[in-house]
């Protein structure tokens, strides 16, 4: 028998297996996996969602106020994996004036810049660098135009990886030096994101650099949709009726849906 507890880890996660999003092919959660032989696609986190649904709700309101609150749900398996720098469960504020003068009743707006690095990038690469850490990848990288890389050099430092970010030259400055700050390494590049990519791209080949970019590996997803568990239970277990998000590279939808 499982026994829930209320520390932070419980050391058990329902994360079962990667699945192929398209013809649903499972594949092996505990190596590295990214996309789908068959059909190349990014690959999804799957869990045993059954036995998830016997989590009592009151499990998590005496849990620390991080997203690993959510530990059954998240994709690490050791607890001594968990890179966190404080993420997750960022307040849900009333926009009453706001709500008024759209007409809407009850309006409120979901303040990511709580999170460490300011921004909601902190959620997906701190699942992103957690597992890679228990996968045993020692180097990382990615294309920023900002939030991103500066989430990416944090997260590494933490988990002592070397971290390579490729950003555009008109990244404004105050990015550029936070990736810096954070020691990883500082590739600026002529052109927007995607030339930024395709450096990246070309600088790693014949090198163990683990490629972080939005859909390239299987668990950004995982820290955003964690927006969608705060966001229930900060609405009492009833969601609202629209949500609006900025869709970026879409993860954060994505992983909300899920």
């Amino acid at each position: 028998m499982y026994i829930y507890t209320n520390i932070m880890n419980s050391s058990r996660t329902f994360f079962s297996a990667l699945e192929c999003c398209t013809c649903g092919q499972s594949f092996n959660a505990t190596t590295i996996q990214t996309f789908c032989p068959t059909c190349n696609v990014p690959l999804l986190a799957g869990y045993d969602l059954e036995s998830a649904k016997k989590i009592p709700r009151d499990t998590f309101k005496n849990r620390v106020s991080t997203l690993w609150r959510y530990r059954e749900l998240l994709p690490v398996f050791d607890d001594a994996a968990i890179v966190t720098l404080g993420e997750g469960m960022t307040p849900l504020l009333r926009a009453s004036s706001l709500g008024e003068s759209l007409g809407l009743e009850n309006l409120c707006i979901k303040d990511e810049s709580f999170n460490p690095t300011g921004s909601f990038k902190a959620r997906g690469i701190a699942l992103a660098v957690s597992k890679a850490k228990e996968l045993g990848v020692k180097e990382v990288c990615m294309p920023s135009a900002g939030n991103a890389g500066g989430a990416l050099a944090a997260y590494a430092a933490k988990a002592g990886m070397k971290a390579h970010v490729f950003v555009p030259k008109d990244t404004p400055i105050i990015n550029i030096e936070e990736v810096s700050a954070y020691g990883a390494n500082v590739y600026l590049v002529d052109g927007v994101i995607s030339d930024a990519a395709k450096l990246m791209n070309e600088k790693k080949k014949g090198t163990d650099w683990f490629d972080m970019s939005t859909m390239k590996e299987p668990y950004r997803l995982e820290g955003k949709k964690t927006m969608g568990y705060e966001l229930a239970e900060q609405f009492n277990w009833e969601l609202p009726d629209i949500i609006l998000y900025p869709t970026g590279g879409g993860t954060g939808l994505i992983g909300m849906w899920k």
